[in-house]
C-alpha cells in the first residue's frame, strides 16, 4: 500500500510540475480578438492581463461613447473567452479530464 501511494505522490508531483510549466506558458500566450469588422481589437494573455486595445481612429466620437465602452467590453470578453477555452482544453490534457485536487489549479 504504501507503494502505490509513493506512486501516487510521484504522479501528483509530475502533474504539479506541468500545470505550473503551463501557467508560465499560458502568460506568454496572446488571444485577439475582433469587433465590430475589425474596429475594435482586443489582445489578453492567457493569464488574463489585457495586453492591448487598439481602436479605429473613425469609431471614436462622443456621440458614440456608450457604443464604444460596449464593442471594447465585447471585444475583450471574446478575447478572454478564447483564452480560457484554449487553457480547458491544455488542462484537460495533462489531467487525463479529472478534476484537479485543491490547490492545482491555475489562475484565470
Amino acid at each position: 500500500m504504501m507503494r502505490n501511494m509513493a506512486g501516487m505522490m510521484k504522479k501528483v508531483q509530475e502533474m504539479q510540475d506541468r500545470l505550473q510549466s503551463l501557467q508560465s506558458e499560458l502568460a506568454e500566450m496572446h488571444f485577439t480578438a475582433e469587433v465590430a469588422n475589425g474596429a475594435v481589437r482586443a489582445t489578453v494573455t492567457g493569464d488574463g492581463r489585457v495586453a492591448s486595445l487598439k481602436l479605429d481612429p473613425a469609431i471614436i466620437s462622443a456621440d458614440d461613447a456608450e457604443m464604444l465602452e460596449d464593442l471594447i467590453c465585447l471585444a475583450t470578453n471574446n478575447a478572454h473567452q478564447d483564452a480560457a477555452e484554449t487553457k480547458a482544453k491544455l488542462m484537460k490534457d495533462i489531467t487525463g479530464g479529472l478534476p484537479l485536487p485543491p490547490g492545482l489549479s491555475l489562475p484565470f
